[in-house]
């Protein structure tokens, strides 16, 4: 079967080295591909996903049977629609489902219908009412853009001062465009934060394991929102519980919703979860595999990814619910990035080392931002760069592995977070032990402190 994956990030680079991987797989190129997925064997096309008609020809010509696209831009747009009107089997939502990722209002909507718990919010389309909305609130907010900006739309403020900057720059200054035409101030939450991604076919839907990604562009979670500075897997917090929680509160209603209202989903849904003391929230919905939760999913799943995929596309997923396989040890990707992202920065950055961290065992690097120069050399041409990813008996050998190998890559201007997956190693406080009930007066022996249990004897009564 010859595949076609459409996009060009470190999400598509682990999903076309995965499919490339299946005994089915015929030819599988990627559109348009980056250095990394021509170094796996992959074959790049030159075609970007809005040149419909140059895809459609492309797909005829190389007998194309299978398309999986993978940025939210192209579904959005909707290419799944358009490629399944010329007969060409798609993995990926319609543009009607996708709106549940490129508008936050209609997924705000959403989640209020479906009953979804998600954190307190308004919508405005207007940025003085927003102002005044924003100056009455007593607690930190969030603010959004609409529609789709590259994982930069959302500012988390906290005070009232940053939010109405974040205001400005979205609406007034429409530093995001069409997207922050319309914004949504949600109250802003406390707690962990989590990923989890499901495969959605009709009326099934199968959980993958729960990832945490990291957003914030330097340790310890500061800094201005990226598209994904790293993530690991799995994510200790997901107990089995929580996700049988998640699978009835988040996904089957919103899976519901979205069927009665006649776009029914197919593809991957992704969650993003806050944790917080009153139980689970949504922040949002994406309608496709996260990035870069995709790089530590591929390294850990031992089925088939054709096999998986197709079966969406098919509505058979309900025959491989059962049969899905991951390896137990945990995944951990460092996204090394270009100097001065999330803003300004320069590309054709020469990358050195590439080969030497592939030497290392159970280690991958995922390409993002990479091309060939004229000399065929590796340089850089995005923001996030490469997305270094290992596996490791356990998550503490997965990190140690992963920035072993970050060591060995060189690139001017490289930088990255060093504190990936330190949520899940740094150790819980522990609760002091609840105190014994206090028995009434009446009880109490002389002297007592009026627990429970009587007090130790003192030094001095023992001496006697």
């Amino acid at each position: 079967m010859n595949i076609l994956i459409i996009g060009k990030g470190g999400r598509e680079h682990a999903l076309a080295w995965r499919l490339k991987q299946s005994p089915r797989a015929g030819k599988v190129f990627c559109a348009p591909g980056n250095a990394g997925t021509a170094r796996d064997g992959i074959l790049n096309v030159p075609i970007e996903h809005y040149e419909t008609d140059k895809l459609q020809r492309f797909c005829a010509k190389e007998k194309i049977e299978f398309t999986v696209i993978g940025p939210e831009d192209p579904l959005a747009a909707g290419l799944a629609d358009f490629l399944r009107s010329k007969r060409i089997k798609v993995y990926g939502p319609s543009k009607e489902a996708a709106r549940i990722e490129a508008s936050k209002v209609f997924a705000k909507q959403l989640m209020r219908h479906a009953d979804v718990p998600t954190a307190e919010f308004q919508i405005f389309d207007h940025p003085q009412p927003a102002r005044d909305y924003i100056s009455t609130r007593d607690y930190p907010v969030v603010v959004k853009a609409d529609g789709l900006a590259a994982g930069k739309g959302v500012v988390v403020c906290k005070t009232t001062e940053e939010a109405l900057r974040a205001v400005e720059r979205i609406m007034t200054r429409e530093e995001f465009g069409k997207a922050g035409r319309q914004i949504v101030v949600e109250k802003r939450l406390e707690g962990e934060e989590l990923s989890v991604l499901a495969l959605v076919s009709g009326r099934t839907f199968l959980p993958l394991p729960a990832c945490q990604d990291h957003k914030a562009v330097f340790d310890g979670d500061t800094g201005p929102n990226t598209g994904g500075m790293g993530a690991y897997c799995p994510a200790p917090v997901a107990t089995p519980e929580l996700m049988k929680d998640l699978e009835k509160s988040v996904f089957f209603p919103i899976i519901h919703a979205m069927k009665r209202g006649r776009f029914p989903f197919q593809g991957t849904l992704f969650a993003g979860l806050i944790l917080t003391s009153q139980g689970p929230r949504v922040l949002e919905f994406n309608c496709r595999f996260g990035d870069p939760e995709t790089q530590v999913l591929m390294m850990r799943l031992k089925t088939d990814l054709l096999d998986l995929l197709e079966a969406v596309a098919d509505e058979r997923l309900h025959e491989l619910e059962d049969r899905v396989e991951w390896d137990p040890r945990p995944a951990v990707c460092v996204v090394m990035c270009s100097g001065g992202y999330p803003g300004k920065y320069d590309t054709g950055k020469i990358i050195s080392g590439l080969a030497e961290a592939e030497q290392l065992p159970d280690v991958k690097v995922f390409h993002a931002g990479t091309k060939f120069d004229e000399h065929h050399r590796v340089v850089t041409d995005g923001g996030r760069v490469l997305g270094v990813t290992a596996l490791g008996e356990t998550l503490a050998d997965a990190k140690a592995r992963a920035y072993d190998a970050v060591k060995l890559i060189t690139f001017a201007g490289a930088h990255y977070r060093t504190d990936i997956a330190d949520k899940a190693l740094k150790p819980k406080p522990v609760a002091p032990p609840p105190e014994a009930p206090k028995l009434p007066a009446k009880f109490r022996k002389p002297g007592s402190s009026g627990s429970g249990n009587s007090s130790p004897p003192s030094s001095s009564s023992t001496a006697e």
